[in-house]
């Protein structure tokens, strides 16, 4: 008999900006994963302002060429942040190239396409610009722009850890729209053994793992057809790097056994959406380090139940005070506000923060208490905020670079958290009973509001530079497009499940 009892399991760190760190291909370790995964190809790899993933494949013996240039890239049109299907965005014109520079830092198996790794870059000015320094990253790249304010947040004391929840529907057709399956959440119904369906999972779940991005879990969700993946926490830009690497194993996966992945916020007016939920956690580098918040007043850091730490309270009074301007780009479509409602769980339509609430669109995660009684009073706080009004349309890098830049404008601030735990559903309260927990601000209710608070918020499109205009321009765009009056609903439909 084995003495499977007295086994010691095994030790892992917890999970801190210090020690959690992305698993990648190392430019050293190249050549071996080369040989061993006969790899020849590289996709070299962008996000758009409007979410679309780009690539240009380079053979790997190009690749190799390409490093031993200073700046290791390709050339790519400027308008490659303005052209949307098959129109170019205003202001976008054909005049003009970045250099897009591989960052070495990010390379990953592409499970879904043998023979293939992925990487990230950054745009960069091909020719020195007025006012800007040669080597790094242009406005108009989101993927620079989430580093910067990241870098930024440094020099407070802060950084963070973010993982994801990532919800998609299986379709056998897209049009008319028919899902894999009619069963729900956790339905073991939804993963039968033998079932095409279960094989596309459990490869997008080997997929995912084999290219050394933690999955800690999947399961069938709510609506037909719907399933979830859920992926560890990383640092902001490579968590960010690490969700497109996985919806593009989940779409190229489906699309492999041929079936559509799609990423819509909502199919089903009498079922639920399909979110990209967002964990973020908020540490001091340095605990002893005299941060801006040692002159932080009692009051900005009162919570009603103390369950937060005074870093935690200044980050979250600024994602909640900029939260309607994040809006557009955390919901970045009209049919995004479909998903947005009160009583469904999708984070209700109240600016409002709660433990454990579902129908807050800011989630405070609180840790299970421990059986350990030793654990001293000032172990570092294992909380993270869930921010729910986020779907699978919007840009990884945008949705962190919005949320991050106001945590780090209340860091900067010392904001005091003017709303209290929402312990009760917002839209069950009265008005008196939501003044009383300073409770006063309705959600974006649609993709209008939501791109006016952006236009509002003065501070907010400060500290995430020129992109904001850009990003206007192309969205309303994509909008004209996928809103085209000479297409009937189910096309408009069709045209969204196939563009997400």
């Amino acid at each position: 008999m084995s003495n499977i009892a007295n086994v010691t399991p095994p030790q892992y760190a917890p999970y801190s900006p210090q020690t959690t760190k992305a698993r990648t291909i190392s430019i050293e370790s190249l050549e071996v994963v080369a040989f061993h995964h006969k790899i020849h190809s590289v996709r070299i790899t962008w996000v758009d302002l409007v979410n679309s993933v780009g690539i240009r494949v380079v053979p790997l013996k190009s690749f190799k060429r390409l490093l031993a240039s200073s700046r290791p890239g390709i050339t790519v049109t400027q308008c490659v942040f303005g052209f949307v299907i098959n129109r170019a965005a205003s202001g976008f014109g054909p005049v003009g190239e970045y250099l897009y520079v591989v960052d070495l830092t990010s390379m990953r198996l592409c499970s879904y396409a043998p023979g293939h790794i992925s990487i990230m870059g950054w745009f960069q000015d091909k020719a020195p610009a007025p006012g800007r320094i040669l080597g790094t990253g242009v406005p108009m790249c989101p993927r620079s722009t989430l580093n910067r304010i990241v870098d930024t947040a440094k020099s407070y004391n802060a950084a963070f850890l973010v993982g994801f929840e990532t919800e998609f529907i299986l379709l056998k057709n897209t049009y008319p729209i028919e899902a894999v399956n009619p069963h729900g959440w956790n339905s073991t119904h939804a993963l039968p053994s033998g079932a095409k369906e279960t094989e596309v999972i459990e490869e997008i779940a080997r997929g995912i793992i084999d290219s050394g991005i933690e999955l800690m879990m999947y399961h069938s969700e709510a609506a037909p057809g719907q399933y979830e993946v859920v992926t560890g926490p990383l640092p902001p830009l490579e968590a960010a790097d690490a969700l497109v690497h996985t919806r593009e194993t989940i779409t190229n996966v489906a699309s492999k056994h041929g079936f559509r992945a799609t990423f819509a916020p909502r199919l089903h007016a009498d079922n639920c959406g399909s979110a990209a939920h967002t964990h973020i956690s908020v540490h001091p580098i340095d605990p002893e380090h005299p941060s801006v918040l040692q002159n932080l007043s009692q009051s900005s850091a009162d919570t009603s139940d103390n369950s937060i730490t005074p870093l935690e309270s200044v980050f979250l009074a600024g994602v909640l005070k900029h939260l309607q301007a994040s809006c557009a780009f955390t919901l970045p479509l009209r049919a995004s506000y479909a998903r947005m409602l009160d009583g469904i769980w999708s984070g209700g339509t109240w600016v409002a923060w709660g433990r454990d609430n579902r129908e807050a669109p800011v989630r405070l995660c609180v840790p299970a208490a421990s059986l350990d009684t030793e654990i001293a009073a000032d172990t570092p706080s294992k909380n993270h905020f869930e921010i729910k009004c986020i779907d699978g349309t919007s840009s990884p890098y945008l949705v962190l670079a919005s949320l991050i830049g106001s945590g780090l404008l209340g860091i900067q601030s010392q904001s005091p958290l003017v709303e209290q735990d929402c312990a009760t559903p917002a839209a069950l309260m009265t008005e008196a009973e939501r003044e009383a927990i300073g409770v006063t601000r309705r959600m974006p209710m649609s993709w209008e509001e939501a791109r006016a608070a952006l236009e509002a918020d003065e501070a907010l499109k400060k500290i995430l530079g020129d992109l904001v205009d850009g990003f206007l321009s192309v969205g309303k765009t994509l909008d004209e497009l996928l809103h085209s009056p000479a297409a009937s609903e189910a096309e408009r439909v069709k045209m969204l499940v196939e563009y997400y």
